[in-house]
């Protein structure tokens, strides 16, 4: 306890950990994004790569926007419903959840070019805001096991000296654990919740023990998990390109990306084991997260023949400069001299991690789309990511270079592709699309494939145009409970369905 400082900050205490807690899951949560956008653009599951004249398009592959012949707008709102099946042990569960926002609004200015004799047509100068990940889940899971929360904490005091786990003589809870956290890291923290709950006890009292032992007998433990997150990804582009001559577009995107990502999770076990001093335990946890980055693409698509296209894009890495907050606090019922004794540790303290960047993977897609004049067209596009590359960019920083190790060890280069159609019928369009992704993972377990399909509907008006979309995917994956101790899984079959509305006209 000599090590500790008596100088403490009460008022709405804050601490600034030692360590850090992000892992594998928070670097790849960042690197994924959906098929968002306008109803056109998810009517055919986003393969719009060769095609342009739409402005989701444009942020797939920014030469889409020099195929506009004339200055656009949009606007896009979606309705949102997901649904998580749970099992875990042999129960299982069933949640789902639905809202409505806006996802996407954007404009694209045309500007002819009025010498005959440039190459170049034609330039365009876009802005636009696309939503390209939504991190609401809402979903519970319940099951009775043989692990016990027990093993979290315990896992995380084996080996640490009683003196850096534990209270001053005097010392309130609040200023113990924003000095631990200061001074040694979330790991002791998490290490001094428990023997504070009496869930762990030392195997003596001496300030250089390093043995625990759980006060959570062995046997079967009832117990319920709770998972609420709301947050979004978002995506505000600059854009400009060009037609040069009259089979070659060329584009750029500059994008400015930020990020927001709440999460609630709520642990509850109980027990009867004979030998149990704990016979209840409650555990909550809450993070908070914000983030700004910045990435570019660059898109070409090459008209081959009057019906033919191809498209090629390159989007960059996003380098991201994320923020993070946490929460805790746990409580126990402890039987003792024959009653109960309920233990509160709420230190409310929050956690202030230091600023950390992360590089999500780039992406390459290659795209090919045929048009049938003016009855419609089919369009198919490729793309490729390496999730493995994706790390940290934290120099000479022991920890996040084991992060950066296990993510190159557990995750891989993932394929994906997207194919849809149109059909016109006068001012009537028929679309319909499917796509599929490849896991991140090497098991392909932890995040299984994604299977997807979309149809919507269109209506011209002439300058203006309603579309309609309903699309939906399914995946499953493995959720582990913690990283420690109780790392058993929830298996989730997650699937996600939207309806979308999108306004647009000619300027």
């Amino acid at each position: 306890m000599n090590f500790k400082t008596i100088v403490f900050i009460i008022a709405g205490i804050f601490t600034v950990p030692a360590f850090y807690a992000q892992d594998i899951t928070d670097a790849l949560r960042y690197s994924q994004d959906d098929i968002v956008g306008s109803a056109r653009f998810r009517a055919l599951s986003g393969a719009f790569g060769a095609l342009g004249g739409d402005l989701s398009a444009t942020s797939l592959n920014p030469a889409g926007s020099a195929v506009f012949t004339q200055s656009f707008m949009s606007f896009t709102l979606t309705n949102l419903n997901i649904k998580n099946d749970t099992q875990y042990y042999d129960s299982n569960d069933s949640n789902s959840d639905s809202y409505t926002e806006f996802t996407q609004i954007g404009t694209a200015f045309v500007f002819n070019n009025q010498n005959p004799n440039s190459s170049f047509k034609k330039f365009t100068l876009g802005f636009a805001y696309d939503k390209t990940h939504d991190y609401k889940d809402d979903w519970t899971t319940h099951g009775v096991g043989s692990n016990s929360i027990a093993n979290y904490f315990l896992d995380y005091a084996q080996g640490l000296p009683l003196n850096e786990i534990s209270a001053l003589q005097n010392e309130s809870i609040s200023e113990a654990y924003s000095e631990i956290g200061r001074i040694y890291g979330s790991g002791n923290q998490q290490a001094f919740l428990g023997y504070e709950s009496y869930i762990i006890e030392p195997a003596n009292s001496s300030d250089e023990n390093t043995d625990y032992y759980s006060n959570i007998a062995s046997g079967e433990f009832e117990q319920n998990y709770i998972y609420s997150a709301t947050g979004y990804n978002g995506k505000i582009a600059i854009n400009f390109a060009s037609q040069v001559n009259d089979r070659l577009y060329l584009g750029i995107n500059l994008n400015s990306h930020f990020l927001n990502y709440d999460r609630l999770t709520y642990f509850t076990e109980a027990n009867s084991n004979s030998g149990s001093l704990v016979r209840d335990v409650d555990f909550e946890n809450k993070l908070s997260t914000i983030g700004s980055g910045f990435s570019f693409q660059l898109g070409t698509i090459y008209k081959a023949t009057e019906s033919l296209r191809l498209g090629l894009t390159y989007n960059s890495p996003v380098w991201y400069t994320i923020e993070e907050e946490t929460t805790q606090s746990l409580s126990t019922i402890r039987v003792e001299d024959g009653g109960t004794i309920k233990q509160i540790v709420n230190p409310r303290i929050t956690n202030i991690y230091p600023d950390y960047k992360l590089q999500t993977p780039g992406k390459i897609t290659g795209s090919l789309a045929y048009i049938f004049g003016a009855r419609g067209l089919v369009s198919l596009d490729y793309n490729y990511k390496d999730y493995g590359s994706t790390k940290f960019r934290e120099n000479n920083n022991s920890y996040f270079n084991v992060q950066n190790n296990i993510i190159s060890n557990q995750l891989k280069g993932a394929s994906s592709f997207a194919v849809g159609g149109e059909y016109r019928l006068k001012q009537l369009s028929l679309r319909g699309g499917y796509r599929f992704e490849e896991s991140p993972y090497k098991n392909e377990k932890t995040v299984g494939d994604l299977t997807g399909y979309s149809v919507g509907l269109g209506y011209s008006f002439g300058l203006t145009n309603i579309d309609v979309t309903f699309d939906q995917y399914q995946r499953d994956s493995e959720y582990q409970l913690y990283n420690v101790g109780l790392t058993d899984s929830t298996s989730l079959d997650t699937r996600v369905s939207n309806i979308t509305f999108t306004l647009s006209f000619a300027l």
